[in-house]
């Protein structure tokens, strides 16, 4: 069967969001400024926020603060939340096989969670960021307290410990110590001992989906 061009044009929308698979999961709240903030990445860049957590209006042309003299960094309000029960929004640094920053960069995925206490569970992410460090469908989620990883600049920002809160990778191991966390990441910090029951880099089924609205003007991008 030939379908006319402009059928073609209309289904490439469709095609795209049918991306899917099957991954993994891991954690970081590292304060840095993420990778898809900067421009020519995505639709537009990611928004971020200055050292007193007031978003900047830059073009996303300010320096991290996880270099020398940085000033922009993760905004608080790109922590995670329970929409229900069962379903959550959030943002995550991502590695896509066979895609790149050019394609991910502000695209949404739904991730359903299959194996630990979370399985059966849902999350709606948003790609804000690349980790060098991750493999093939990797969704590193971002969660505050859910250690710095590679790059620190929650030192910068917050004033915590060294290694940013608890271990460097992993971050804390209780709810007890989001109580010490800064009031504005404290949220996403208990987020992850009630919503995400403290589960460890869970497996995942993903597919990229739409955007929710709610995603979408925090970031300031979608696609």
């Amino acid at each position: 069967m030939h379908l006319p061009l402009t059928t073609l044009l209309t289904l490439l929308p469709a095609v795209a969001l049918a991306q899917s698979g099957s991954g993994r999961t891991t954690r970081y709240w590292d304060c840095c400024k993420p990778s898809c903030a900067w421009p020519g990445k995505g639709p537009a860049p990611v928004r971020t926020c200055d050292r007193n957590d007031n978003p900047l209006n830059d073009g996303g042309n300010t320096r991290s603060g996880c270099d020398a003299g940085g000033g922009a960094y993760m905004c608080s309000n790109q922590s995670p939340w329970a929409v229900s029960d069962d379903l959550a929004y959030g943002w995550a640094a991502v590695n896509i096989a066979g895609s790149n920053e050019r394609q991910w960069c502000c695209a949404c995925y739904e991730l359903t969670f299959t194996s630990g206490p979370v399985a059966g569970k849902r999350m709606i992410v948003q790609a804000s960021n690349t980790g060098g460090d991750l493999g093939n469908n990797h969704f590193d989620i971002a969660m505050p307290g859910g250690g710095v990883g590679l790059f620190n600049a929650c030192t910068d920002q917050y004033g915590a410990p060294p290694n940013g809160w608890g271990q460097r990778y992993g971050g804390i191991s209780s709810r007890s110590e989001c109580d010490a966390f800064p009031e504005k990441l404290k949220a996403g910090c208990y987020w992850r001992f009630d919503w995400f029951m403290n589960a460890d880099n869970p497996n995942v089924n993903w597919r990229q989906v739409s955007c929710p609205a709610e995603l979408a003007e925090r970031s300031g991008c979608s696609r």
